[in-house]
């Protein structure tokens, strides 16, 4: 099989990146699970909406974030058995680009750049998996995309859906 796996929200935890520094930086106290079924942005006041947006752009943001729960070790027994590629949309943020190059280096020693898409449109890929957090990316997908669990699309209804990479391993096994 030819797997494709977005970076956020699936294998490094962006989301909870989010919420970290907003708390850092306003003083708060938010958690995931205030977050049910929405964007972390649609929480916060409205005077702090674009500062949340704007996280994505701030140099250290991408190299710092956490790995999701047994991604790693499930991945390395997925590679060994087919192709693995990294698809992440990396182009709407292009100064991440570096940070999740590095990142992936760090965390995914495994996975070689050469299986490495940065790319803007996942409905491209030609394999046989996607696994992505967006329902939009999966939506234009031809082949079997797996919607992994995450704060804002907890309400998404529609997909076959994975919240850990135990039960993605289970399913792809």
């Amino acid at each position: 099989m030819t797997i494709f796996i977005d970076m956020d929200e699936v294998i490094a935890d962006t989301y909870q990146g989010h919420i970290d520094l907003y708390n850092q930086e306003f003083d708060s106290s938010f958690s995931k699970s205030d977050c049910d079924g929405k964007d972390f942005w649609q929480l916060v006041p409205e005077a702090h909406i674009e500062n949340i947006r704007g996280h994505a752009r701030k140099e250290g943001f991408y190299i710092n974030l956490k790995v999701i729960e047994h991604s790693q070790e499930v991945l390395k027994r997925l590679s060994q058995k087919h192709e693995v590629f990294i698809a992440s949309a990396a182009m709407q943020f292009p100064n991440s680009l570096r940070e999740k190059s590095d990142w992936l280096d760090q965390y995914f020693p495994f996975i070689p750049w050469q299986n490495r898409i940065l790319c803007g449109e996942k409905y491209i890929l030609n394999g046989d998996v996607l696994i992505d957090d967006r329902s939009y990316h999966l939506r234009k997908f031809e082949n079997r995309g797996i919607l992994f669990t995450s704060p804002h699309n907890t309400k998404t209804e529609g997909f076959e859906r994975a919240s850990s990479w135990l039960e993605i391993e289970k399913m792809l096994s």
